[in-house]
């Protein structure tokens, strides 16, 4: 058995709008929209991951999801642009990731962060 990937289904109220809060923020694609849920998916290589934790790091919250990414002053300019403030950072933490956290429209903590 192999896993194929593994897919974060967050409970919303508005699931298009919050999914066009990813899209523009990540430039993420519609995967599947059918009312009720509406799947992102990105481009290029996937991986599957998924952690277990006590805490956020750095004495943080445990954010609901993590989304690296390879340039994250950009993704910091277009939440700003979003009117997204980061609650959290950006910082560069002690094992060796910058990261900074954000809200996404329906309170959502978001770990987004770039590896150094």
């Amino acid at each position: 058995m192999t896993v194929l990937r593994i897919v974060a289904n967050l409970a919303v109220y508005k699931p298009q709008e919050v999914a066009a809060f990813y899209t523009q923020l990540l430039g993420l694609e519609v995967a599947m929209d059918l009312g009720f849920i509406t799947t992102l998916t990105g481009t290029g290589r996937q991986t599957v991951q998924v952690s277990f934790a006590s805490e956020g790091g750095s004495g943080t919250e445990v954010p609901t999801f993590s989304i690296e990414v390879d340039d994250l002053d950009a993704v910091l300019a277009k939440a700003e642009a979003l009117g997204a403030t980061p609650i959290y950072g950006p910082v560069t933490e002690p094992w060796g990731v910058r990261r900074f956290y954000l809200r996404d429209p329906v309170g959502t903590v978001i770990n987004i962060l770039c590896h150094e």
